[in-house]
Parts: structure tokens; sequence; C-alpha cells
């Protein structure tokens, strides 16, 4: 590799340990190292492109869009009914507080898109039950963090919009991808706190038992979580939209929804639209220091390097998956999720196509690494929200919770990496 490639990845890596913003570290990464490659004059041209053309793109619209139905439906106060319903089913099983928590999480997650807002919401309404019922923090704190996960996958998901930006796939595909390895995942989070509370049963006891008169009422109340849904995912599953209308409607039934439902006056839309224009700023901004770096790795010949390596290694393409897999659960211990997906997606996509791997596939596999990211340790963004929220837990509680649930994540991933099938059934009928 030239000097100009090791001096950008070096330079990107420092600032980032530093605390630069993970943005303008790539931005500034990917600027210099244009410039020692192409020249100052290129560089210059490039980053005033790629920003005029990233702020322009009509198919970015779909960010501010699906974040803009996130902050509605949360302003709704729709959580705490997605917890009722929940318990009314499975509250009474041994660990049924948890598995209510995990079944919620997923409900609020497939219409936020957020894993640390699913984190942080269920961590209020769901941690003062199982308290009540004398559950062990350990296993409730895990079972919030690891619901929170949900988030990341289940569309609409603001992770699989950022990778189908940068990757130029189809969204649509993606979003239809993630559906039955979201599932999965709540089965196999299910059965982690089957285990727990079988060796421990003292950490999960059994809820009240609810009447089936109670539960159809409960059950009415998370109508419109269904319809929202069903609407969003099944029209650009059935072709009657594409992502970005989708993602229009979704924001614009979710206000009704928020003013219906949750009573929202003018000073809280006011409130949500400045926070969905504060977020979409920061994600435009990451988006375009993730695109200059691109392009800066691009013309270094990073992808020429990597390549060079794996024919001297004589690697196989499953060698190569297994190569990037453990670089991700690596990166995920020391970096922010999202930042890890930005950072490494310019660098391994190339890479994986070059092998043959489909790229909605992939892309799947990489939110579900990012989802590991997120509930390990030390820098498990779910970790710290709950300990933001929870502030009379112990960080080291809140690990052990994890535990269980990153082993389940970890079964998941092999899964879906040894049976693409899981990923891409769906897809191939849209």
């Amino acid at each position: 590799m030239n000097s100009a490639l090791w001096v950008g990845l070096l330079g990107l890596f420092v600032m980032a340990a530093v605390g630069v913003p993970i943005a303008l570290s790539m931005a500034l990464a990917g600027f210099i190292g244009f410039g020692m490659v192409v020249g100052w004059t290129g560089a210059l041209a490039m980053v005033g492109q790629t920003a005029f053309d990233t702020t322009l793109n009509y198919n970015l619209a779909v960010l501010p869009l699906f974040i803009l139905m996130g902050n509605f439906i949360t302003r709704a106060r729709l959580s705490e009914d997605l917890y009722s319903a929940a318990y009314s089913l499975v509250g009474h099983f041994r660990g049924g507080l948890a598995h209510s928590t995990l079944l919620a999480c997923t409900g609020f997650s497939a219409v936020c898109g957020s894993s640390l807002a699913t984190a942080a919401t269920m961590s209020r309404v769901t941690m003062p039950s199982m308290r009540q019922f004398g559950y062990k923090d350990s296993l409730a704190a895990g079972s919030i963090a690891a619901g929170g996960t949900l988030g990341i996958l289940i569309p609409p998901s603001v992770a699989l919009v950022l990778y189908g930006i940068l990757t130029n796939s189809n969204i649509g595909a993606l979003f239809i991808a993630g559906i039955i390895p979201g599932i999965l995942g709540l089965a196999l989070y299910s059965l982690a706190v089957v285990v727990v509370t079988a060796f421990d049963p003292a950490s999960g006891p059994p809820g009240e038992r609810t009447s089936w008169a109670d539960r159809l009422r409960l059950l009415k109340r998370v109508w419109g979580v269904t319809v929202l849904f069903l609407v969003v995912i099944g029209g650009i599953y059935l072709g009657v939209f594409t992502s970005t209308e989708a993602a229009g409607i979704g924001a614009g039934f979710a206000g009704l929804f928020a003013v219906v439902r949750g009573g929202m006056r003018l000073r809280e839309c006011i409130e949500v639209l400045v926070e969905t224009a504060r977020v979409t700023a920061m994600l435009f901004a990451i988006v375009i220091g993730a695109l200059i770096f691109s392009n800066f790795v691009n013309v270094a010949g990073l992808l020429q390097a990597l390549m060079s390596w794996v024919e001297i290694m004589d690697f196989t393409p499953n060698q190569v998956l297994l190569c990037v897999l453990v670089t991700y659960i690596v990166l995920g211990l020391v970096l922010e999720s999202m930042s890890m997906m930005l950072l490494t997606v310019p660098i391994f996509y190339p890479l994986m196509m070059a092998y043959g791997f489909d790229p909605i596939w992939f892309g799947i596999i990489v939110v579900v690494v990012t989802e590991i990211s997120l509930i390990t340790p030390p820098i498990g963004m779910n970790i710290f929200v709950l300990r933001a929220t929870l502030p009379d837990v112990s960080t080291g509680t809140i690990v052990r919770g994890v535990v269980p649930f990153v082993l389940a994540d970890v079964v998941r991933l092999a899964l879906l990496a040894s049976v693409p099938w899981l990923v891409l059934y769906l897809p191939s009928h849209l």
C-alpha cells in the first residue's frame, strides 16, 4: 500500500481515538489522502461535489422521513400499550416479563428505527414492572438492552438506509431482507431468557395471568403499530410505492397517529421537527464524511491491495467472509456501532462483491454484527443508554445481563452466514 493510504488510515484512527467527531475525522482523512494521491485542487473539487450531490440526492429523503416517523411514534406514547399487550400474552410464564419486554421492543422498533431510542424508551416502561415482580436487575437490564438492538435491523432501519446509500443498494429490498433475521433474533433472545430462568428461576418469576377479555382490549390499543408497519413494508413489498414514498406516507400516518392517539400539540410538533432536523443534519454530515473517505480509499488502491493480500494468502470466499466477520466483532469492542459501519463498508463492500457475495445479504450481515457491538463492552451504546436511564443499576450488572443475548446474537450470525436463504428468501419475491 502506498504512503498516502497509510497516512489516511492512521490519521483517521488517531483522530477518532482523541475524540474528533467521526464525520470530521473521515472527511479530513479522506481529503488529505485524496490530495496526496490526486492533488489538492482535485481534492477540493471532490469534497465540494460530494457534499453537493449528497444533499441534493432524492433517495436520501428517506432518511429524515423515517426519523420523523420514529419521533412521532415516540411522542404518541405507544410504548406503554405495546408492553401491556405483550405482557397480557406471555407475562404469566417464567421470565414472562422479559419476553414481554422483547416483544414490546420488537413492535416499537418496527416503527421507530432506532436502537438507542428503543432502549431508552422501554427502560422507563418495563424496568419498574420487572422490579415489582422480583426480577433480577441483570436479566431485566439485559432484556431491555438486547431488545433495543432489534431497532437497527427490523425495518424501517436507519442503519439499512445508510448501507443502501453507501453501496447504492435497493433500500426496499434491504428492508424486506431484515424481517426474517429480525424475527430470528427475537426467537433466539427469548430462548436465552428461557435458558437463564431455567438455571436461575428466581431471576425471572412469573407474573399475573391476564384474562382473554383484557388481552383483546389491550391488543386493540396497538392497532396503529400494526397498520403503520403493514402500510410501509407491505407497500414496498407489493410494489405500490418506493421506499422514499413509503417513508413519506409513514411519516404522515405517524403524525396523524401522534395527534389523535397522543394528543400532540403545536409546541410538541415543533420539538419533533427540530429534533428530526438535528439528527438528520448529524447523519448527513457522517454520510458525506464517509463518502469522502470512500473516494480516497478507492483512488489510493486499498481494494487492489486487499485483493493482492487475499490472493497471496490463497483464501477461499468463506475464509474471506470469516476474516471480515472477526474484524467487525473486534472493532465492535472499541468503536461506536454506526461509526464502525460507515468506516468499514467502503473498504469491505468492494472486496465482498469481488468474491461474489450478494450485496443485500452482506448488508444484513453487517447490520447484525453492528447489533452485537451495541451490547458488547466497553463501547456498547445500549449499555451506556441504560446506565444513563437506570443510574441505580451498575455497569457490571448490565454487562452480566447482556452476555446470554450476545451469545444468542453470535448463533444468529452463524446461521445467517451459513444459510443465506434466511436473508434472501423474501427479497427474491420482491
